[in-house]
Order: C-alpha cells, then sequence, then structure tokens
C-alpha cells in the first residue's frame, strides 16, 4: 500500500460529518446528543426554580395573606410563561434539527428504485463500519456515537422488505400505504414519486428519528448516575448488575418518551391558513403518537411493530458493540444471537428471518479473507470487503476484492464468496492448512504492512480488518461499478 493519501472521499466526508452532527461532541453543542443533554440540564435548573419560587409562597401565605405574596404569586406566573414560550421555541428549533437530519438521512441511503436504495444503504453501512476502529481503546466510545445511524439505515431497509413481504399490521402505516401493493411499493419511488414522499413524511421520518432517540434517555443526569457513579468514575460501558440494568431501562425510556413530547414535541405549522393549520397540527400530532408507539413497543415488542426498531437494535449492539468482549472475528455470529433473542421471545423470528434476508450473515464493509476459485492449487489466499445488500445466501457475501495476487488494487471486482472458499468457516480454514508456514508467513509479508501487525494476526487470518486500507481516499470507491 505504497504512496498512501490519507484523505476522504466526499462521500465519506458526508458520513463523518452526519455522524458528528447525531451523537458527537462538538464546540457548538448543536449534535441531536448534545442537544438532548442540555435541555436535561437545563430541564432539571428551570424545575428547581420554579420549585423554589413555589415554596416561598407557600411559606409567606402561611404567615400573612400580605401584597409579598401577590407579588411572589405574580412573579411565578411570569416566570412559568417564560419558562413554556421558551421551552416552545427551543423545541420547535430541535424539531427542525432533527427532522432535516432524517430527510438528509433518507437522501444518503434511498434511491429512485428499490434496487439503488440497497446499494446506497450497502454503502452507507460499510462506511459506518469501515470508519469504525475495530482495535485500540475508542471502540466502546466511537460505536456509541456509530450506531443510532447505522440503526436508523436499517429500519429502513427492514421496513421495506416487511412491506413488501406484506408482514405489516400496524393500522398507522397501513393506512398510510393505502391501496399501494406489495409490487407497487418496490418501484414506488420511481413510478409514483408523490405517492413516495408522502409515504416518507409520515413514516420514514418518524421512524428514522425514533431510531436515532431511542437511547436518548440515558443521557439524563439519574441514568449517568448508574452509567458513570456519582462521582462519574467508572466506565459507562462496563456490564451492569442486573438490578441497575432494570433501573437504567426504566430511566432511558421514561426519559426519552419525554423528550420526545416536551423536548422535540411535533412540527410547527407555518403560514396563515387556519384549515391547513387544523390538518397540519392532526397529521404531526399521529406522526408524533407513531413515534410513541414506536418506543413503547420496542420494549416488549413480541410480534409486534416494536420489532422494527428492537431487531435492528440487537443487530447494531452486536456490529458496534461497546462491551469489552468486542471481537471483530465474531462479527458474522451476529444472527446466532438475534435467533436466541427470537426463541426467548424478545423479538419476533419472522421479523430477524426478514433482516437476515437483507443483510445475510457478514455485516457490510466486514473483511473477508478467500481462496481464489481460479487457481487449481491452493497456495494463496486474497482479501475482499462485504459491499452489497441481498446476498442469494446468507453464508454468501457479495464482496468488492481488495486484493489480487497477493497486491492491494483499488477497483477490485464485485464477487460471491461461496462458504467452500471463505476462510472464516472452519472445514475452509481446515481444508487450507496444509499450506506450509513458510509460504504463510511469505503471503502475510505481502498483505501486512509492518511486522509488529504481522505478530498479532493469525497465520491464517479468517478475516481481516479492512480500516486502514479504507482510510485511503482511492479505496473508498467500494460501491462504484467495477471495471
Amino acid at each position: 500500500m505504497e504512496n498512501k493519501t490519507y484523505s476522504d472521499s466526499y462521500f465519506t466526508s458526508q458520513v463523518k460529518s452526519l455522524l458528528s452532527r447525531i451523537y458527537g461532541h462538538s464546540q457548538l453543542n448543536d449534535s441531536v446528543l448534545e442537544r438532548a443533554i442540555e435541555y436535561y440540564e437545563k430541564q432539571s435548573f428551570i424545575e428547581h426554580k420554579l420549585d423554589e419560587l413555589k415554596q416561598n409562597i407557600e411559606k409567606v401565605s402561611r404567615q400573612t395573606a400580605t401584597d409579598k405574596a401577590k407579588t411572589l404569586r405574580v412573579r411565578l406566573e411570569r416566570e412559568q410563561r417564560n419558562y413554556y414560550e421558551e421551552l416552545r421555541f427551543e423545541r420547535n428549533e430541535r424539531h427542525q434539527h432533527l427532522y432535516k437530519l432524517c430527510k438528509e438521512i433518507i437522501k444518503l441511503s434511498e434511491g429512485d428504485c428499490f434496487e439503488d436504495s440497497n446499494r446506497k444503504s450497502s454503502q452507507l453501512l460499510g462506511t459506518i463500519q469501515l470508519v469504525s476502529p475495530t482495535q485500540g481503546r475508542k471502540i466502546a466510545l466511537t460505536n456509541e456515537q456509530h450506531k443510532p445511524l447505522y440503526k436508523s439505515v436499517l429500519c429502513l431497509r427492514l421496513l421495506d422488505r416487511l412491506c413488501m413481504d406484506q408482514h405489516i399490521v400496524e393500522p398507522y402505516i397501513k393506512s398510510a400505504l393505502g391501496d399501494i401493493n406489495a409490487e407497487q411499493y418496490q418501484t414506488l419511488a420511481e413510478d409514483n414519486p408523490e405517492a413516495y414522499q408522502a409515504f416518507v413524511e409520515k413514516v420514514k421520518i418518524p421512524l428514522v428519528m425514533a431510531a436515532l432517540l431511542q437511547d436518548i434517555g440515558n443521557n439524563h443526569p439519574e441514568s449517568l448516575v448508574i452509567l458513570r457513579g456519582a462521582d462519574y468514575q467508572k466506565d459507562p460501558h462496563r456490564t451492569l448488575p442486573i438490578e441497575e440494568r432494570k433501573a437504567l431501562l426504566q430511566i432511558n425510556y421514561r426519559e426519552t418518551v419525554k423528550y420526545l413530547i416536551d423536548g422535540i414535541g411535533a412540527g410547527i405549522y407555518i403560514g396563515n391558513s387556519k384549515k391547513d393549520r387544523d390538518e397540519h397540527n392532526v397529521v404531526e400530532h399521529k406522526k408524533l403518537l407513531f413515534i410513541k408507539h414506536l418506543l413503547k413497543s420496542a420494549v416488549n415488542p413480541k410480534k409486534g411493530i416494536g420489532n422494527l426498531l428492537k431487531v435492528p437494535q440487537i443487530y447494531s449492539s452486536i456490529i458496534l458493540s461497546t462491551k469489552d468482549s468486542y471481537n471483530y472475528k465474531l462479527l458474522p455470529k451476529v444472527y446466532y444471537v438475534l435467533n436466541q433473542n427470537a426463541e426467548r421471545g424478545a423479538c419476533c423470528q419472522a421479523v430477524v428471518n426478514a433482516l437476515t434476508k437483507i443483510t445475510g450473515h457478514f455485516p457490510q464493509g466486514y473483511g473477508v479473507t478467500y481462496v481464489p476459485y481460479e487457481q487449481d492449487i491452493n497456495d494463496r489466499y486474497e482479501y475482499a470487503i462485504v459491499s452489497q445488500l441481498y446476498p442469494a445466501n446468507a453464508d454468501y457475501p457479495i464482496c468488492r476484492t481488495a486484493t489480487r495476487n497477493l497486491a492491494f488494487i483499488s477497483h477490485g471486482q464485485e464477487i460471491v464468496i461461496k462458504k467452500s472458499a471463505n476462510l472464516y468457516f472452519t472445514e475452509t480454514a481446515k481444508s487450507f492448512s496444509t499450506i506450509s508456514k513458510e509460504r504463510l508467513h511469505e503471503i502475510l509479508e505481502l498483505l501486512v504492512s509492518n511486522s509488529h501487525e504481522r505478530k498479532q494476526l493469525d497465520l491464517l487470518p479468517r478475516c481481516w480488518q479492512p480500516g486502514e486500507f479504507f482510510s485511503v481516499n482511492i479505496n473508498q470507491k467500494l460501491w462504484n461499478k467495477a471495471k
């Protein structure tokens, strides 16, 4: 990998910017996360201030019915009016900020047809994976920031799949679909842009909002005491005792819903028509109730619409894990965990199956090591990166090759890697184990950039970590047409 240029393509820069504006930290304090933290802190301060004023009024009133008590009451009413007016203004501003981000996410992940939406979503999911560290101390922190966007894209693609499979029974979504059947839905953006846009506004944007806000309550002061300890010295990503875990789940749900209603609210109508305003308010109120319903249903989804959030949430929490047990090699085991959850009744098996059909067992951006098909003698392996959704077989990822004849390339071919060629699978690795150690060392010399890194690798790697490869600008075109 000589003459490296460590800069980002336009698309990668867009994704990094989006990740930063959702759960990042900045000097402007204007990400979704930072706005929620500011809301929680400000709400706590103002409520304390109003409670203090109320107590003063009660104290003065008990002592004597003087003008002082009356003055305090007038002051309280003024403070309350100012508080609610300020809350209304800030709520609308936060709503507009979140709404614009959701529109941007949909624009980056959806195209004019079903195939284009899958390609764009592959690119977005893969880029998130490839810019997320797979080793070092920043894994947990970065994955926590990247998960909401990753999950929201999965939710969109899962919604499409469930609509096309006619598995949607949720009244709100069925009403938004109207008489659009499964076949029409697949080509809706291309054949009927107006109906598609209406569905985006009524269903897809609220769904993305729910995905982005689902765990925002974990940033409430009460949640942070559990996660970080009263002195803020504990590791927030540690495994919590059961009782603390239960308490955190309750606080997270309660404060997420409260933030949704009081901190985000419904979109405000801008205009002079009373009729349009009334219609707008009805639509926005229904959307807000739908988001709340998604959040509530996801806590214990059974076979309901909450699975639309819950299944991608579990998937994302494994692919972008924040736990000490994170192991890049084990990411393809994600459906082993999901199927276990389905067996326990924590989520719906049919929805797990639908997501499996979309992603296959190998996540987007995952580094696959494989034996080339064209050789008669197995004397080498090559690198590839999972680059497309909807593999015909869950164990056969659609990949873009990253090496050819043990040399890195920027414009690889798109290939389907069968189980019999994929070194991730034990039986394939065993069949390749006849190669001498000398030859395997020779291959590592060519494919790995430094000796220190080589010492940490298995002699016969079951996968590879393509983060460094992807950090080079010219290698960030994995989703362009292969030449």
